[in-house]
């Protein structure tokens, strides 16, 4: 299944988020485009990852409580998957 499908099928719930980098995001998907998801930092989980700085701002200089997060590109993904699989 492409990153994209799976972005797709996980919109609207919270998501972990793996880039090639070694970035990890967690959040909720807001939007999916063909070459980006859009995702909102969830605090409550640790979702600020790397790509989240502590003054409330994550990528493109969104606020956390504000539109639709941050993007990240779909190229730059190698894995995604469901927080609650994380917490059973």
């Amino acid at each position: 299944m492409s990153i994209y499908n799976q972005c797709c099928n996980h919109h609207g719930k919270i998501v972990r988020i793996t880039c090639h980098d070694g970035r990890v995001h967690v959040g909720r998907v807001t939007r999916v485009e063909r070459d980006m998801v859009w995702i909102q930092p969830n605090r409550g989980l640790g979702g600020f990852g790397l790509g989240f700085f502590g003054d409330g701002f994550g990528f493109g200089g969104f606020r956390t409580g504000f539109g639709t997060g941050f993007g990240i590109a779909l190229g730059a993904i190698a894995g995604i998957a469901l927080v609650s699989a994380f917490f059973w």
